[in-house]
């Protein structure tokens, strides 16, 4: 039997009419819920699904150069409370939120109480706490509020966990209504040390500020992930799209304890009455690498205490007095214009230059008369330098200043900072500034120009390391997960800033400056070692008023370098401050004192301690000290006649705190041999 062919398309018809049925009733439904059930749906599918959940990177540390941390992200919380629950079905948003307000208030006593503990205020008993937490509770549950701060400040992981104790805050956040939201926070476990170097982070943004915080910032920094979420099964699953990339740490040059030193014995000078500093600036930089090991910057606040508020020895640009004089008589020597044994009258402290009339310091006590050119140097004289650079250059100034430039004066540094000051140098051939004859011996002696005061502690540290000028650096490496991938080398701006018989010539001048000059109160006898710089006063210009408004601010410095027989590392101090005495000498060679004797010290005992090594039980290197004390512990040993480090290193290993005077081999200790050992003595070791 054949099929029926009509019958078939009959119902291939039907068919098709049904499909066509159904779809059409598919897109109106659609077309329904889109028009009519928007918001609803809408608000379904946030439920479900939430899209591009930011992943923040961590933010890398920041370490010094012994690996200990100075900046480093930690997490910290918000803690909000929400009163109010949100659900579509009114029968489960009822039962919920009549769960929720009967376990606050039958658990608000406990709440408060365990808050009270975990964020105690000095300021108030527990019991005023505990009723500022519960007044804080009430209010937010009156205003029906579902993103109420339960504390005005962040909360650490710990106190977080804490709060997740607690009656109701231990539920879920859907249930109880406690939630937190994780902040990072840049803490630095020093405090403010250092503070204007590393930089900061804008607290609206978390983005970089300032410092090495902003000028590594693409290193630091790292990259954002993205993720969502999904809800299944009343629960909240994170789906990650892409994962953050953590930014990478930095290992700085900065020396944590040189760099606390630094900045306590500038702020106790500036406490002075004699000083009353406004600003104090210091510089200690490691000669071979230039590696800035440490930089203060103390501003004097409003409630006299002093603080960093700018990194004013890398921006402000300042004439640098005295110190300057070193550049122009190095220049003096390279060019032959002068020689050691050149000699200048300074007259009776008063000399006539162009119209203007130069002094020394001590023109009102009859000068200097005759010096040599080691004299000038050692006396700072005002009239010497200039007599000689006027004598060299007056006819062609624009040699002198070429001169500088050549020897890496003036050359801009490119530091990693935003709003660095480069040094300038009036060009005599210039046609946009005019140049008076009177300008060559008064830039000469540090005015006219203008430089931060971390140009001038290069030019010296140059002088110490031979002649070689090197960029400052301020960051050793860079490390991902423990490990260095990449090293910041060394950058050498000048090669050869002189000759070598001109760089031994100034040399031997700097050393005299401290041996027998103004510059003795920055040595320390000659007992340790030996210390070479130079002093440095100049009076601040105060705008339109120039030299002459009614209060004299001066900036007094003394710039050098140390031991000056193999020189390991050039310092800068420098004081601003208003008003009489200003003796850079007097005033900046204390504290470099103190920071040069701080820093050989440190470095003395590192290198005694690095003689033996540390896992290995020590032994008596003499048999006359293992007759006497047989390696005990607890007694004083007898260290006379043995060498400074080793017997330093015998000392240290008994827990003694050792102090040093003189050089050479021990000839006499404080405290005598075989004498029990106290907790905390002291002893000091006398070396000739």
């Amino acid at each position: 039997m054949k099929p029926d062919k009509n019958n078939s398309i009959g119902r291939f018809r039907i068919i098709i009419i049904i499909l066509c049925l159904v779809g059409i009733y598919i897109c109106s439904s659609a077309l329904h819920t889109m028009l009519t059930q928007k918001d609803y749906w809408t608000e379904v599918s946030k439920k479900f699904i939430r899209e591009n959940i930011a992943i923040e990177a961590t933010r890398g540390n920041i370490y010094d150069c012994e690996g200990r941390l100075m900046a480093g992200s930690v997490p910290e919380y918000r803690l909000y409370m929400d009163y109010v629950v949100i659900d579509k079905d009114s029968a489960s948003r009822c039962k919920a939120q009549a769960w929720r307000d009967s376990a606050f208030n039958a658990s608000l006593d406990s709440i408060c109480d365990g808050l009270a503990k975990i964020f105690p205020d000095k300021k108030k008993t527990h019991a005023a706490n505990v009723k500022w937490f519960r007044t804080r509770l009430l209010e937010g549950q009156r205003r029906k509020r579902n993103t109420w701060r339960i504390y005005p400040k962040n909360a650490t992981y710990i106190q977080y966990k804490e709060c997740k104790e607690l009656p109701l805050f231990r539920e879920t956040s859907y249930k109880g209504g406690f939630r937190a939201d994780i902040i990072m926070q840049r803490k630095h476990p020093y405090g403010s040390l250092a503070s204007r170097t590393l930089g900061s982070l804008r607290t609206d943004s978390n983005a970089a500020k300032n410092g090495l915080e902003l000028s590594y910032d693409s290193i630091l920094r790292g990259k954002n992930g993205v993720s969502h979420s999904m809800k299944v099964r009343n629960k909240r699953v994170r789906i990650i799209d892409v994962e953050a990339e953590n930014g990478h740490d930095l290992i700085s040059t900065i020396d944590v304890d040189i760099q606390d030193m630094v900045e306590k014995a500038l702020v106790a000078k500036l406490k002075e009455p004699s000083v009353n500093g406004t600003l104090g600036m210091a510089i200690v930089m490691e000669v071979a690498t230039g590696e800035v090991k440490a930089i203060a910057n103390m501003h004097k606040g409003k409630d006299g205490n002093y603080y960093e508020m700018k990194n004013s020895a890398v921006s402000d640009l300042m004439e640098p007095g005295s110190t300057f004089k070193t550049a122009s008589m190095m220049l003096a020597l390279e060019d032959g214009k002068a020689t050691l044994n050149t000699k200048v009258d300074c007259n009776k402290g008063m000399f006539p230059m162009h119209g203007r009339i130069m002094k020394d310091h001590n023109w009102s006590r009859g000068g200097y008369g005759v010096l040599t050119f080691s004299n000038i140097l050692e006396q700072s004289s005002n009239i010497g330098v200039s007599r000689i650079i006027d004598d060299g250059y007056r006819d062609n100034p624009q040699a002198f200043v070429d001169g500088l430039l050549r020897m890496g004066v003036g050359l801009p540094l490119n530091l990693p900072f935003v709003g660095k000051g480069e040094p300038v140098i009036p060009q005599p051939n210039s046609k946009r500034r005019y140049w008076s004859k009177s300008d060559l011996p008064w830039m000469s002696i540090g005015y006219v120009t203008q430089q931060p005061v971390i140009s001038t502690l290069t030019f010296y540290n140059g002088i110490a390391n031979g002649g070689k000028l090197i960029k400052p650096k301020f960051v050793k490496a860079e490390m991902k997960d423990g490990q260095i991938i990449r090293e910041f080398p060394t950058e050498v701006l000048v090669e050869q800033m002189c000759k070598p018989s001109t760089l031994k010539d100034i040399q031997f001048c700097l050393n005299n400056v401290v041996s027998i000059g103004l510059g003795k109160k920055a040595g320390n006898g000659g007992k340790l070692f030996e210390v070479s710089g130079k002093t440095g006063t100049a009076q601040i210009a105060s705008g339109k008023k120039g030299y002459h408004s009614g209060t004299r601010r001066y900036m007094v410095s003394f710039c050098g370098y140390f031991p000056s027989e193999a020189p390991k590392y050039s310092c800068i101090v420098c004081i601003v401050k208003d008003g009489l005495p200003a003796s850079g000498g007097g005033q900046c060679g204390p504290v470099f004192s103190q920071i040069s004797q701080f820093i050989m010290a440190q470095s003395f005992n590192r290198d005694a301690t690095e003689l033996a090594d540390s896992l290995s039980v020590y032994t008596p290197w003499t048999k006359e000290l293992r007759s006497k004390d047989n390696g005990d512990l607890t007694i004083v040993p007898d260290v006379q006649g043995m060498g400074a480090k080793d017997g330093i290193f015998i000392l240290k290993k008994r827990n003694l705190d050792v102090t040093i005077e003189g050089r050479g081999s021990i000839t006499r200790q404080s405290i005598a041999p075989g004498t029990p050992i106290e907790k905390g003595a002291k002893i000091k070791i006398t070396l000739e």
